[in-house]
């Protein structure tokens, strides 16, 4: 039985969550609704409930108490007693012990053991009435950190190369990163990975999210959890499976590291919905301290949550308790750990109100005043599955966003699918008819042509449908529009023809992202090939299906393409006309790329070749400009050579006493850069594939 403690001291209810004050910890808990809360504290295992007490003090809708003696690492849950009546949006149930919205860390995983639904299971609507506390996280108290300013590197969009990873599977295989740190944290910070990752060529890691998750509930019955990490229950504290004992101290060591080898660190965070999910999900967090403020229910029926992300529920994010407690979490990862930035799922949820979508929504305008988050770097997802969810384009400077039309476009160029020249021409010039609003720039297009979600780009040269038995939903999930293709054979084949195909398509595709205007984000292996078997829906899969298979990476093929990558990096860092600040072709005060459009005869493309309905190549001349309208730099030669046979492409004019110098070409990358040169207007025989040469004076 744990021992009784009368009650708890006089609180402070300004800061949510437990903080140490003075000889002990003040708890303050947002539950308004609440009839009473009470603290249950924790012995050093997180097993044995040690003290229970109960807060007398309630300061608007915050319950509050001290703590006397209180220290670092003590763990502690939450009960809240109240109605449980869903047709009213109520689930109060104390025999579930809940874990602070505002936890910093945690001691185990989330697990969904029957317990932990708040729902009598022959009785929806009625209270379960097993205690949960034997199966759920424990919150722990974290000693106070001293604010990190921000100090990391700072690269602009031109200057910039994304890499998308996930901390688990980054080193869960790397053989030269400790056993006891694949997987963590940790791993990124080791020295292979440092290297490996500057040899490459990327400025910016984005971290899969770390904050603590709980599994989908129908995953369970599958034999499967979620890896992804896409279903969040506690925003502030990570999750036990990426780190050791002190996760934030772990996470701020990693990113200082990080810092220190040249890399920023972007985190990418879901303040869309929670790990608690439908209304038949458990009740570990929120739903069991203030439901009707935490979550967006459904105004007919408050028992339903409306489900614009898909995942069950929505945070109510024009409400002060969810906008708080996104506001806090931001500022907390950025002053702890040293976060340079932040990726948001499904980020129309952001600005959701009653009335739809609006980039003046609460949580937008508090982002944009914040002294601290407005100089970190904001890339949005932007669509979810809601009522006008689609808003590509739609947020305001100096917010980025994922660009689906780049991929969708990028992909439809290599598969040969008809008349995608123009489409092509907009997407490498930066996409402005998406971008040139609300005072936005060419960094607003995040380039992509895979990500975590979908096909790898191995993958989408060898399987023409997605393969996702796996998962367990016999291939129902997932999306069916993949513009993929297999080169002649679906999945793997012994046909080296076909295999060497499928490596070239993949340079001619990394070569795109690599050269086009805006910000390109490369997901990680995608550049050594690779492979999820054609799985486009891979959360599930916490094994070597998504791992990082370093032993491809050391084979001769995956060396060629890690290289044939590192070489793209480097030719962006070389040349001015790859560096572009503003839309490509538009005269600006300072330094801008100005750009000629040309067919595969070297001649100015008219309408005619534009509309050309069939699959045909496109070549450009990239000229880096000043304010005053004067070529500042080499100016660059590129062709895109989508067709399946050699095509003879006409090099542009040159300028008087100037040559073309071949620096790289995806259908041969074993071709060093000045080793053919052209003479003006002369006529090459490209594969299929990204050719460029720079015009360099003659010797």
């Amino acid at each position: 039985m744990p021992r009784h403690v009368t009650h708890l001291e006089t609180g402070n209810p300004a800061e949510l969550g437990a903080t140490l004050v003075g000889d002990g910890i003040n708890f303050a808990v947002w539950a308004p609704e609440a009839e009473r809360v009470e603290l249950c504290l924790y012995d050093a295992k997180g097993e044995h409930e040690t003290h229970r007490l109960v807060f007398h003090e309630k300061t608007g809708s915050v319950w509050h108490g001290h703590f006397p003696g209180g220290k670092a690492g003590q763990r502690y849950g939450l009960r809240a007693y109240g109605a449980y009546q869903p047709s009213q949006g109520l689930y109060f149930n104390p025999h579930k012990l809940l874990v602070d919205p505002y936890a910093k860390a945690v001691d185990r995983p989330f697990v969904l053991h029957p317990s932990v639904y708040g729902f009598d299971p022959d009785h929806h609507d009625r209270p379960d009435h097993r205690d949960s506390a034997a199966h759920v996280p424990k919150a722990i108290v974290q000693a106070p950190l001293t604010p990190l300013e921000l100090e990391g590197p700072r690269y602009k969009g031109s200057q910039s190369l994304i890499y998308e990873l996930h901390v688990r599977g980054m080193t869960m295989q790397h053989p030269k990163v400790p056993k006891t740190m694949r997987g963590k944290l940790a791993g990124l910070r080791q020295p292979a990975v440092i290297e490996y990752l500057q040899k490459l060529g990327v400025t910016t890691l984005e971290l899969l999210p770390i904050a603590a998750w709980a599994d989908d509930r129908h995953l369970p019955k599958l034999g499967l959890g979620n890896y992804w990490g896409y279903n969040p229950v506690t925003m502030m504290a990570v999750d036990p499976r990426l780190a050791g004992r002190d996760a934030i101290i772990e996470l701020r060591e990693t990113v200082a590291a990080l810092h220190a080898a040249g890399f920023e660190v972007i985190l990418d965070v879901v303040f869309n919905h929670t790990g608690e999910g439908d209304e038949l999900g458990p009740t570990f967090c929120m739903r069991g301290l203030d439901n009707r403020g935490y979550y967006r229910l459904h105004p007919d029926d408050p028992s339903v949550y409306i489900n614009d992300a898909g995942c069950g529920n929505c945070l109510a994010l024009q409400r002060e308790p969810g906008l708080r407690l996104t506001m806090d979490s931001l500022r907390y990862w950025v002053q702890a750990a040293g976060i340079d930035g932040f990726r948001f799922d499904l980020a129309p949820a952001l600005g959701r109100l009653e009335t739809g979508f609006s980039v003046d929504a609460p949580l937008m305008l508090a982002i944009a005043q914040d002294p601290i988050l407005k100089q970190v770097k904001l890339i949005a997802e932007p669509w979810d599955i809601g009522p006008g969810g689609y808003q590509v384009g739609q947020f305001r400077s100096p917010w980025a966003e994922w660009n689906d039309d780049f991929r969708d476009d990028v992909r439809k160029f290599w598969r040969g699918d008809d008349g995608m020249r123009g489409a092509l021409a907009t997407r490498l010039s930066g996409s402005a008819d998406l971008y040139d609003r609300h005072g936005r720039n060419i960094d607003a297009s995040i380039n992509f042509v895979t990500a975590h979600d979908g096909l790898t780009l191995a993958d989408l040269v060898t399987y023409a449908h997605k393969h996702n038995e796996a998962n367990g939903e016999e291939n129902r999930d997932g999306t069916q529009d993949n513009h993929s293709w297999n080169n002649g054979a679906e999945g793997p084949t012994d046909d080296p023809h076909i295999n060497e195909q499928r490596a070239a398509d993949q340079r001619a595709l990394l070569a795109t992202l690599l050269l086009a205007g805006g910000t390109p984000m490369l997901t990680a292996g995608d550049e050594f090939g690779r492979t999820q078997h054609g799985n486009n829906n891979a959360y599930v899969q916490d094994n070597p299906l998504s791992w990082l298979d370093w032993a491809l990476a050391s084979s001769p093929t995956g060396k060629r393409q890690i290289d044939f990558v590192a070489r793209l990096a480097a030719l962006r860092r070389q040349y001015k006309a790859l560096q572009a600040e503003h839309f490509i072709g538009r005269p600006a005060h300072g330094d801008w790329v100005s750009v000629q459009w040309l067919d595969a005869e070297g001649e100015p493309l008219d309408e005619a070749g534009w509309n050309r309905p069939e699959s045909a190549p496109l070549a450009l001349v990239l000229s880096p400009m000043n304010g005053a309208g004067h070529l500042r730099a080499e100016r660059l030669w590129l062709c895109f050579q989508p067709l399946n046979h050699p095509q003879t492409c006409r090099l542009a004019l040159s300028r008087d006493g100037h040559h073309w110098s071949l620096i790289l070409d995806s259908a041969r990358p074993e071709l060093e850069a000045g080793h053919a040169v052209y003479s003006s207007a002369e006529s090459l025989a490209l594969g299929r594939g990204v050719s460029i040469a720079v015009e360099l004076l003659r010797p």
